[in-house]
């Protein structure tokens, strides 16, 4: 596969003529409605108390990989990269809905949560987003929030059980942030057709490292069999220096022809400049992937999904090497029960490089896995 950012570049530009720039793709994506003929599961469980909901989940996975790393770790993993048993997460939300004012926080454990806090910056550690909301009663849908939020970018999603497939594909972990701190917008322009603007301090930082301010365009159009969302982010994010930009463009585009089907595809491009004194043939890493997973929902309880990927990283700026990844997925899920999922898949990751550990000292070019993960949540009233 040979993408060249220009091609690219063209084919986005002349889109957003079209349709602008609104907001974003974080919000998880619906999944098909069972097939009518088969009870659906109960609902989960609700826990509310006066205006304020509470939801959460816990979620423990086994993971085993073919190749015994001696690090005990699946390269590429987000969050559920340990081999054997391990907890993925727990997470605890607090939602207010603004009316006109709101707040909204989600607290999270185990390996999500070193993934998206490094050490070096434990200004919001166990805190995935907090932020007050403020929708004003004449706005026409406008929104406002500020603080801390996922990142629009992506198909993907930060909670496992928002996504079709139990790990996260490389996209998610290589290819874009996972929140952002600042203010961010959202205003419905027609009825299919939401545009917002974000002003924020990076990718994955509270306290900025250089003082300049990343801005974000988001786009989603939303009909009823098809959803496509674009977003734009651009900012300096070298450290210590507003020298140098990140851009990041993301675009994905969701069909569901039917209840029992469904399918995406997503694409993702950035390139990070370096700042003047950086050598000339490091100046402007850049990375590149596509993403397409289909859904089948086999029974009301039951559905199976196949998920693959290809990614260039050009210099080893995401992955840490250069070299061009693939990766196929292949997941099963059941609804065990009211508040009760069970999914379980075979992995595969592919690259052009021996990236991947296999026992103590040996590289390799290929991983395979097999995981199993169960995760019990409850839902909010609203």
């Amino acid at each position: 596969m040979k993408l060249t950012p220009q091609k690219v570049l063209q084919g986005l530009a002349s889109y957003a003529v079209c349709f602008a720039f609104a907001a974003g793709a974080q919000t998880p994506t619906p999944e098909p409605a069972p097939a009518p003929s088969t009870p659906a599961p109960a609902a989960a469980p609700v826990w509310s108390a006066g205006s304020i909901d509470f939801s959460g989940f816990v979620d423990g996975y086994y993971s085993y990989n073919f190749n015994r790393p001696g690090t005990q770790t699946n390269q590429l993993y987000n969050f559920d990269d340990a081999t054997g048993f391990s907890l993925e997460a727990a997470k605890l939300t607090m939602n207010h809905d603004a009316d006109p004012i709101g707040a909204h926080v989600d607290l999270m454990w185990g390996r999500t949560n070193a993934f998206l806090h490094s050490s070096s910056d434990q200004t919001d550690n166990f805190v995935e987003q907090a932020y007050i909301s403020i929708k004003p009663p004449k706005g026409k849908g406008f929104e406002l929030d500020a603080g801390q939020f996922v990142t629009s970018a992506g198909q993907e999603v930060i909670e496992t059980m928002n996504n079709w497939s139990y790990s996260h594909g490389i996209l998610f972990g290589y290819a874009i942030p996972y929140y952002h701190f600042g203010l961010r917008t959202t205003m419905p322009v027609t009825k299919s057709w939401t545009a917002g603007v974000q002003l924020v301090n990076g990718w994955n930082n509270v306290v900025d490292n250089n003082g300049g301010v990343t801005v974000g365009l988001t786009s989603s159009v939303v009909k009823p069999k098809a959803t496509w969302n674009l977003n734009y982010y651009t900012g300096p994010e070298n450290s210590g220096t507003q020298k140098g930009y990140r851009s990041l463009i993301d675009t994905t585009l969701l069909l569901t022809p039917s209840p029992k089907f469904s399918m995406y595809v997503n694409y993702d491009y950035g390139q990070n400049h370096a700042p003047a004194t950086t050598p000339l043939d490091s100046h402007s890493p850049h990375w590149q992937g596509v993403a397409v997973s289909a859904r089948a929902q086999v029974t009301g309880n039951a559905a199976l999904v196949g998920r693959y990927e290809h990614f260039y990283d050009n210099q080893g700026f995401s992955t840490g090497l250069a070299q061009k990844l693939d990766e196929f997925t292949a997941t099963y899920e059941y609804k065990w029960a009211a508040g009760l999922l069970l999914r379980s898949e075979y992995r595969r990751d592919w690259s052009d490089q021996t990236f991947f550990q296999k026992g103590d000292a040996n590289f390799v070019k290929a991983q395979s896995t097999v995981s199993m993960g169960l995760i019990a949540f409850f839902g909010p009233k609203r």
